[in-house]
This record gives C-alpha cells, sequence and structure tokens, in this order.
C-alpha cells in the first residue's frame, strides 16, 4: 500500500497496490509494520459498518471530545463517498482545512483520520457501505460535531446533500461546536 500525507499532518490517502490475475485482485487494507514505517502509531480496536442506501447521504461533521478523539482509517467498501477530514487542533497551522477524496470499491483508497480532526462523508451512489477502523473503541456521551456547511470551512462538497439526520442539519458552527 502507498501512504500519502496530504496538506493536514497526520492525515493520509491510502492508496492500495493491486496483484491482480485471472480471479480479480488482492490488495493489503491495513499493516502495521507499514503504518509505523510511516510514522503512524494506529492499532484499530473497532471496526464499523455505515451503510447508506440512498446518493447523496450526508453524515457529518463528527469528532470525539477530549480525552476520547478518534482515530479513524475509512474505506469505501461498496459504492463511492467523497470522504473528508477538517483539522481541528486549534494550535495547528492548518486548523480548519479541510481535504476530500473520492474512495469507492473500485479504487480501493482509504483515507487515514487521527485525533484531532472531523470526519464527514457524502455519498455519491445507492448502497454505499463506509468501514471504519478505529482506535479507541467509541465511547458514548463524547460525540461533537459542526455544521457540513460551515462558512468557514467553506467544504466544496461535489453535490447538494438529500438525506442528512436532524442531529447534523443541526448541529453548530465549528467555532460554536470546540467553544
Amino acid at each position: 500500500m502507498k501512504l500519502t500525507e496530504t496538506e493536514i499532518s497526520g492525515v493520509y490517502l491510502v492508496e492500495p497496490e493491486f496483484i491482480e490475475d485471472e480471479r480479480g485482485h488482492f490488495t493489503r487494507s491495513f499493516c502495521e509494520t507499514e503504518f509505523n514505517d510511516a510514522g503512524i502509531g494506529f492499532l484499530p480496536v473497532q471496526c464499523n459498518v455505515s451503510y447508506n442506501k440512498t446518493a447523496y447521504t450526508l453524515r457529518g461533521m463528527h469528532f470525539h471530545a477530549a480525552p476520547y478523539e478518534e482515530t479513524k482509517l475509512v474505506r469505501c467498501s461498496a459504492g463511492k463517498i467523497f470522504d473528508v477530514a477538517v483539522d481541528i487542533r486549534p494550535s495547528s497551522p492548518t486548523f480548519s482545512k479541510w481535504v476530500g477524496f473520492e474512495l469507492s470499491r473500485e479504487n480501493g483508497r482509504a483515507l487515514f483520520i487521527p485525533a484531532g480532526c472531523a470526519h464527514g462523508f457524502l455519498t455519491l451512489e445507492n448502497d454505499c457501505d463506509v468501514f471504519y477502523q478505529m482506535s479507541p473503541a467509541y465511547t458514548p456521551g463524547h460525540d461533537r460535531g459542526f455544521r457540513w456547511d460551515d462558512p468557514a470551512i467553506d467544504i466544496n462538497w461535489p453535490g447538494e446533500p438529500r438525506i442528512i439526520s436532524e442531529r447534523d442539519a443541526n448541529l453548530l458552527t465549528l467555532d460554536e461546536a470546540i467553544r
């Protein structure tokens, strides 16, 4: 696999190296040694799947409050999504900056999102499965989030959401959420 750090420190695009033959292909989706060699200390303790039945479903922008920040490796195992990470570390030189990538079963990409970054995605097709490897384990009561359309962040989504939860639709701005 190829790990490429994005313009946000600690956020990596993970691209597969497919070994193909007449049966299809094989690729490694996670290797602790390769992550450690890239300076990423990550050992997932929990895996989750988010099934999204309708195109242009939006989930986000989500994070966990200190000291329960989550680190995630996110991939789309069915369908196609636009996956976004936002730096919410106030002392970071890239505070409030975002990166977004198309993740799909076909391209096999994943996005590694460190603690101190928020996460969200927009489905681009019907029937999307989004697979998360996470650490630490989810801790109830520490969920936080901010508006997907916060003008101070100005994420360039590839389409307008058609489905969004009431909770996500009523989130505050990032500034209000981290105050």
